[in-house]
Parts: structure tokens; sequence; C-alpha cells
């Protein structure tokens, strides 16, 4: 195939059970005013019509796959899977309830294009409602990127993958989604990329983050933070970071346990994780605490910290 056929961009959704809200995230995809994109869905053993709807798609940017036999996988394994069809050289990563920016695929071709040592650069996004109302907008207009591993894993907040435009090439280096890992797995993802490369703040307008019914519960929340100090654990083994950072990211993580506790009336459990962070890193936990008690909604780091 000549090399100019090829797209540029992989956009790459998994999806399960999202009928209702896919079309809006495929539109806000063929709609870009860049061309030279491919999008890949992966169905990952839907049940609600989604692998039927998608297949009566006639559009030859658009590429279905799904596992065999139609097996529900996770996330990770299905990104996982789009990942090894994808022909362009950089790649986007959009959950299938959210929203591409118009310009988002142009704005991001054009900072990579012009600096090869950047692996990922991510813009700015808004929280929109269910009818794709804005309600906040993710980064302060103050907003700027130190390219330092550290500053992401204490605070994540590139709160989701769709914010952002990969360097396939330094994916290739890093590896995969970690599919054990059925939540905080964007997190760990984008910190690994992090560490081998330099990243980058457009500040270009390039998502939506929709909020609708399908909130996380108690107990996915649970496993995110658990996931955290598994997340760290690696961090800790791969990247030099120092025992502060270390340490101050645990506070956060025994204090986010110790509210799901809370939330699910374990109260022995709460009441140790909060003791735990205050040892940890008593001023963090304060910061953190006062954070999420005045305007949790304006919070990056609360949607995925």
């Amino acid at each position: 195939m000549d090399q100019d056929s090829l797209p540029v961009v992989s956009v790459i959704t998994p999806s399960f059970n999202r009928v209702d809200l896919l079309p809006a995230t495929l539109d806000s995809v063929l709609s870009q005013s860049y061309r030279q994109f491919e999008y890949i869905v992966v169905d990952d053993g839907s049940t609600d019509g989604t692998w039927e709807w998608l297949n009566r798609i006639d559009d030859p940017r658009v590429k279905v796959f799904t596992h065999t036999n139609r097996k529900n996988r996770g996330q990770s394994a299905s990104i996982n899977l789009g990942l090894r069809h994808a022909s362009g050289r950089y790649v986007v990563i959009l959950d299938s309830d959210d929203l591409l920016a118009q310009g988002a695929l142009a704005g991001h071709v054009e900072v990579l294009d012009k600096n090869p040592s950047v692996g990922m650069v991510y813009g700015q996004g808004y929280a929109v409602d269910e009818g794709a109302a804005r309600l906040y907008q993710l980064f302060p207009s103050t907003h700027q990127e130190e390219s330092d591993p550290n500053r992401l894993l204490l605070d994540c907040y590139i709160v989701s993958p769709g914010l952002c435009m990969f360097r396939k090439s330094v994916i290739s280096k890093v590896g995969q989604l970690e599919e054990t890992f059925r939540a905080a797995q964007d997190h760990d993802f984008v910190l690994r990329i992090a560490e081998v490369s330099q990243i980058a703040y457009s500040g270009v307008e390039c998502f939506y983050y929709r909020k609708h019914g399908g909130t996380i519960s108690a107990n996915g929340k649970l496993t995110r933070w658990q996931n955290g100090f598994k997340i760290l654990e690696r961090a800790a083994a791969r990247y030099p970071y120092p025992r502060s950072t270390l340490r101050r990211r645990r506070a956060v993580l025994y204090f986010r346990l110790g509210q799901v506790y809370f939330e699910k009336r374990m109260y022995v459990k709460a009441i140790f994780s909060f003791l735990t962070c205050s040892l940890l890193d008593p001023r963090r936990a304060i910061d953190v605490g006062l954070k999420g008690a005045k305007r949790p909604e304006m919070s990056v780091s609360t949607i995925h910290e």
C-alpha cells in the first residue's frame, strides 16, 4: 500500500453495552475536519445490540472488531486488540461515552509532527451533561505541563486517554495496556509513556467527558484505588522516583480507600486508611481532603486521581 494512502491517526474506541451513547461518539470522530484517519471500534461482547448496530455502519473509515467468540474481556484487552490492528503513526483512545471536539485531530497531529521528541500530547477538555452542554473545564487556564513523571504519578491529572494523542512508536516501546487491570489502567499507561518520552500540553480544545447515569459504583472505586497500589509498586520498580514521591502517592491512595470504605459503611477499615494516610503525609492528607470537600466537581483529580 502507498504510504500516502495510510491513515496518519488511528482512533480506537472500546465499547461494551453503549449502543445509546456510541452514535454521538462515532459522529464526533467522523465529523473531524482532519480526514487522514481510521476509526477502529472494538465491541467487548455487548448484549444490548451494539455489535449489530456497528455492523450496519457504512463508512470505509470505520473498522469493527470483537474478541474470539465475542467474549467480554475488558476495556484494556479491547484497546489492545485495536492497537494490534492500528496502522496510523499516531493513536487516539476514545471511550465509547465520550466525545472528540472539532479540531482535536488536526491540532494534535500538528504538535506531534513538529515535535518528534514528544510521545504524547494532550489538550483542554470539558465535562458535559447528557445533552453535551458544558459543565466545567478540566484544566485551569494557567495549566502548564512540566513533563515530569513525578507530578503525573502524584496527581493523575490526565483524567482520560481521550484527551491525548500518542505516538505509536512510543506505545511500542512501553507496551500495551495492562489487561489484568479492570480500573486505573489509563493512569498506568500514560505514566509509562511519561517515563520514556516528553509529554506536552497543547491547550487545544479536544475532548468532552460525558457525565451520565453510568457512574462508577463503590465497588468500582475500590478496585481503582486497590489497583493504584499495584501501579505504584510497578512504577517504583521501573523508574527512579524519589522516596518522598512514593510515600506521598501512597498517602493519597489510603485517603481514597478511606473514602470508599466510609461510603460502604466499613468504618473500621475507613479509620485505619485515614490514619495511615495521615501518618504517611499529614499535610497532603489535609490538602486532598479540603480539595474534595470544597468543590469536588471542579477538580480534575476527583475523576481519576
